[in-house]
This record gives structure tokens, C-alpha cells and sequence, in this order.
């Protein structure tokens, strides 16, 4: 079994090295920009669909 001060010193090197990484990095910031445009998208059709069932109800309802 190790010593206290070893494994003391090697906890303190893994939290270093854990917190130097940087590989989950671009994967997050790719999820957050697909979330950003899946957000924007959604308001863009529902926005769009809006109007067009407004334009398509104006021109039924002045053909009656």
C-alpha cells in the first residue's frame, strides 16, 4: 500500500490532468449549437405556418 503523501500526490495529478483536458470540449459546443438551431428552426416553421394558415383561411373565407 502506498504512502498518504503518494496518494495525495498522485489525486492532485489526476484532478490536474482531469481539468487540462479538453476533448469533451467541441463535442458539447457542437450540442449546444444544433440545440440553438433546432430552437431557432422550430420558431421559424411555426412562425411560417402561421402565416400561411392565415393567407389560405383569408382566401376561403372570401370566396363564401
Amino acid at each position: 500500500m502506498s504512502s498518504p503523501v503518494a496518494f495525495a500526490l498522485e489525486r492532485a495529478a489526476a484532478v490536474r490532468r482531469f481539468f487540462q483536458q479538453q476533448d469533451g470540449q467541441d463535442l458539447i459546443e457542437y450540442g449546444l449549437l444544433m440545440a440553438l438551431i433546432a430552437i431557432i428552426a422550430m420558431g421559424a416553421v411555426s412562425t411560417v405556418g402561421n402565416v400561411v394558415t392565415n393567407v389560405f383561411w383569408a382566401t376561403i373565407a372570401s370566396s363564401f
